[in-house]
């Protein structure tokens, strides 16, 4: 006996027409509807998120001046009064450089909302590190006809 015919001799004149929407399974509708609303969720949640960034460097370098100037540049201008910065020199404070995992410097590390980024460099590329933080959707490549 096949399940619809299970179905039919367990529930007599009812289909499984009501379990279908659009053509679309139950299941399958269900999935999408359920990611819209998470991402509806996250884009209402990025409104009011709090960020917090840690920045690695290697003393006051040009390239660490640099960088604490591009993300805190970046910051006021994103994320004002949302995010917590804190500059780690990793010659001062080494334990903490390799307690993450630092191999280049600078680095800025986005240690909260998750997921958990590292963007490298002097930050002076302010896409990168905005796609880095999560606060520019990554753009999608046009596909030329051929």
């Amino acid at each position: 006996m096949k399940k619809t015919e299970r179905r039919r001799a367990v529930n007599p004149g009812k289909s499984d027409a009501p379990a279908r929407r659009r053509g679309v399974p139950r299941a399958e509708k269900d999935a999408f509807e359920s990611t819209r609303e998470f991402e509806r969720a996250i884009e209402g949640a990025r409104k009011g998120q709090h960020y917090v960034l840690r920045l690695y460097v290697t003393g006051s370098t040009p390239r660490s001046t640099a960088a604490i100037t591009n993300i805190r540049k970046l910051c006021e201008e994103h994320l004002k009064g949302h995010y917590d910065l804190e500059v780690i020199d990793i010659y001062q404070q080494p334990v903490l450089a390799q307690g993450e995992q630092i191999i280049a410097a600078p680095t800025l590390i986005k240690k909260l909302p998750f997921p958990l980024r590292k963007v490298v460099g002097d930050l002076s590329n302010e896409n990168r590190v905005l796609m880095g933080l999560d606060l520019r959707p990554k753009a999608v490549p046009l596909v030329s006809p051929t």
